[in-house]
Protein backbone atom coordinates (compact mmCIF):
# COMPACT_ATOMS: atom_id res chain seq x y z
CA UNK A 1 0.00 0.00 0.00
CA UNK A 2 1.48 3.28 -1.12
CA UNK A 3 1.55 6.34 1.12
CA UNK A 4 3.47 9.57 0.42
CA UNK A 5 5.30 7.96 -2.50
CA UNK A 6 6.41 4.88 -0.54
CA UNK A 7 4.81 1.74 0.75
CA UNK A 8 3.26 2.24 4.17
CA UNK A 9 5.97 -0.03 5.60
CA UNK A 10 8.77 1.98 3.96
CA UNK A 11 7.23 5.22 5.17
CA UNK A 12 6.95 4.16 8.82
CA UNK A 13 10.44 2.60 8.84
CA UNK A 14 11.95 5.77 7.33
CA UNK A 15 10.30 7.89 10.05
CA UNK A 16 11.90 5.63 12.67
CA UNK A 17 15.30 5.75 10.96
CA UNK A 18 15.18 9.56 10.93
CA UNK A 19 14.36 9.76 14.64
CA UNK A 20 16.69 9.72 17.64
CA UNK A 21 15.88 6.01 18.11
CA UNK A 22 18.72 3.71 17.17
CA UNK A 23 19.09 0.97 16.19
CA UNK A 24 15.89 0.41 14.23
CA UNK A 25 14.71 -3.17 14.19
CA UNK A 26 11.91 -4.25 11.87
CA UNK A 27 10.11 -7.43 12.87
CA UNK A 28 8.35 -9.11 9.98
CA UNK A 29 6.04 -12.11 10.15
CA UNK A 30 3.83 -13.37 7.35
CA UNK A 31 5.21 -12.49 3.91
CA UNK A 32 8.55 -11.47 5.42
CA UNK A 33 10.46 -12.47 2.28
CA UNK A 34 8.41 -10.12 0.14
CA UNK A 35 8.29 -7.29 2.67
CA UNK A 36 11.99 -7.34 3.56
CA UNK A 37 12.79 -6.24 -0.01
CA UNK A 38 11.11 -2.89 0.75
CA UNK A 39 13.50 -1.95 3.57
CA UNK A 40 16.97 -0.43 3.33
CA UNK A 41 19.01 -3.07 5.14
CA UNK A 42 21.90 -0.64 5.64
CA UNK A 43 19.74 1.47 7.97
CA UNK A 44 17.55 -1.07 9.74
CA UNK A 45 17.88 -4.60 11.05
CA UNK A 46 15.28 -6.96 9.67
CA UNK A 47 14.20 -9.89 11.80
CA UNK A 48 11.81 -12.64 10.75
CA UNK A 49 9.33 -13.66 13.42
CA UNK A 50 8.61 -17.27 12.52
CA UNK A 51 6.17 -17.45 15.45
CA UNK A 52 4.03 -14.58 14.15
CA UNK A 53 0.84 -16.65 14.36
CA UNK A 54 0.98 -16.40 18.18
CA UNK A 55 0.23 -12.69 17.94
CA UNK A 56 1.78 -9.38 18.85
CA UNK A 57 3.61 -10.65 21.93
CA UNK A 58 5.91 -12.82 19.84
CA UNK A 59 6.99 -9.78 17.83
CA UNK A 60 7.60 -7.80 21.03
CA UNK A 61 9.76 -10.58 22.44
CA UNK A 62 11.83 -11.15 19.28
CA UNK A 63 12.26 -7.43 18.67
CA UNK A 64 13.41 -6.76 22.24
CA UNK A 65 15.65 -9.84 22.26
CA UNK A 66 17.29 -8.68 19.04
CA UNK A 67 17.75 -5.15 20.42
CA UNK A 68 19.52 -6.53 23.47
CA UNK A 69 21.78 -8.70 21.31
CA UNK A 70 22.74 -5.75 19.10
CA UNK A 71 22.81 -3.09 21.81
CA UNK A 72 22.96 -4.72 25.28
CA UNK A 73 23.15 -1.37 27.07
CA UNK A 74 19.85 -0.09 25.64
CA UNK A 75 18.03 2.16 28.12
CA UNK A 76 14.65 1.91 26.44
CA UNK A 77 12.74 0.51 23.49
CA UNK A 78 9.98 2.00 21.35
CA UNK A 79 7.40 -0.34 19.91
CA UNK A 80 5.41 0.83 16.93
CA UNK A 81 3.25 -0.73 14.26
CA UNK A 82 3.43 -0.22 10.52
CA UNK A 83 -0.25 0.51 9.91
CA UNK A 84 -0.37 4.01 11.41
CA UNK A 85 0.26 6.38 8.50
CA UNK A 86 0.53 9.49 10.65
CA UNK A 87 3.48 8.34 12.75
CA UNK A 88 6.28 10.85 12.33
CA UNK A 89 9.90 11.33 13.24
CA UNK A 90 8.90 14.20 15.53
CA UNK A 91 6.34 12.01 17.33
CA UNK A 92 8.99 9.37 18.02
CA UNK A 93 11.41 12.06 19.20
CA UNK A 94 8.67 13.44 21.47
CA UNK A 95 8.38 10.02 23.14
CA UNK A 96 12.12 10.00 23.81
CA UNK A 97 12.23 13.61 25.00
CA UNK A 98 9.23 13.09 27.27
CA UNK A 99 10.90 10.08 28.91
CA UNK A 100 14.06 12.12 29.51
CA UNK A 101 12.07 15.04 30.93
CA UNK A 102 9.72 13.01 33.15
CA UNK A 103 11.82 9.92 34.00
CA UNK A 104 8.63 7.86 33.61
CA UNK A 105 9.20 4.19 32.75
CA UNK A 106 6.50 4.25 30.05
CA UNK A 107 5.72 6.97 27.52
CA UNK A 108 2.85 6.12 25.24
CA UNK A 109 0.67 7.95 22.78
CA UNK A 110 -2.62 9.51 23.79
CA UNK A 111 -5.15 9.49 20.96
CA UNK A 112 -7.57 11.73 22.87
CA UNK A 113 -9.77 8.99 24.32
CA UNK A 114 -7.37 6.04 24.32
CA UNK A 115 -3.71 5.16 24.73
CA UNK A 116 -1.72 3.18 22.19
CA UNK A 117 1.39 2.79 20.10
CA UNK A 118 3.97 3.97 19.50
CA UNK A 119 5.08 3.44 23.08
CA UNK A 120 8.43 3.69 24.83
CA UNK A 121 9.39 1.33 27.66
CA UNK A 122 12.34 1.85 30.02
CA UNK A 123 14.76 -1.04 30.50
CA UNK A 124 13.32 -1.69 33.97
CA UNK A 125 10.31 -3.21 32.16
CA UNK A 126 12.23 -5.40 29.72
CA UNK A 127 11.66 -8.57 31.78
CA UNK A 128 7.90 -7.96 31.84
CA UNK A 129 7.90 -7.33 28.09
CA UNK A 130 9.73 -10.64 27.52
CA UNK A 131 6.98 -12.46 29.47
CA UNK A 132 4.14 -11.31 27.19
CA UNK A 133 2.16 -14.05 25.47
CA UNK A 134 -0.46 -14.17 22.75
CA UNK A 135 -1.98 -11.19 20.97
CA UNK A 136 -2.11 -8.91 24.02
CA UNK A 137 0.77 -6.58 23.18
CA UNK A 138 2.04 -4.39 26.00
CA UNK A 139 -1.30 -2.84 27.01
CA UNK A 140 -1.51 -4.84 30.23
CA UNK A 141 1.95 -3.63 31.25
CA UNK A 142 0.84 -0.04 30.69
CA UNK A 143 -2.30 -0.66 32.74
CA UNK A 144 -0.37 -2.27 35.60
CA UNK A 145 2.05 0.69 35.82
CA UNK A 146 -0.41 3.59 35.52
CA UNK A 147 1.60 5.77 37.93
CA UNK A 148 4.67 5.42 35.73
CA UNK A 149 3.03 6.48 32.44
CA UNK A 150 3.54 9.76 30.62
CA UNK A 151 1.76 10.46 27.36
CA UNK A 152 2.34 12.33 24.13
CA UNK A 153 -0.64 13.57 22.15
CA UNK A 154 -1.11 11.73 18.85
CA UNK A 155 -4.51 12.94 17.67
CA UNK A 156 -4.40 10.89 14.48
CA UNK A 157 -3.24 7.73 16.27
CA UNK A 158 -6.64 6.10 15.87
CA UNK A 159 -6.14 6.08 12.11
CA UNK A 160 -4.71 2.73 11.17
CA UNK A 161 -4.96 0.71 8.02
CA UNK A 162 -6.56 -2.65 8.75
CA UNK A 163 -8.90 -2.97 5.78
CA UNK A 164 -9.19 -1.89 2.15
CA UNK A 165 -11.84 0.61 3.28
CA UNK A 166 -9.35 2.15 5.74
CA UNK A 167 -6.80 2.48 2.95
CA UNK A 168 -9.30 4.05 0.55
CA UNK A 169 -10.29 6.55 3.27
CA UNK A 170 -6.63 7.43 3.79
CA UNK A 171 -6.05 8.00 0.07
CA UNK A 172 -9.13 10.23 -0.07
CA UNK A 173 -8.26 12.30 2.99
Amino acid sequence: MEYNGKSLLQYVVSEAINSYASPVIVVLGANSGLLSKEIDKTKAYIIENTGWEEGMASSVRIGLSTLLQIFPSADAVIFMVCDQPHVSTSLLNDLINTQVETSKTIVTCNYGEALGPPALFHKSLFNELMQLKGDAGARKIIQSHKDEVATVLFAKGTIDIDTNEDYEALKNS
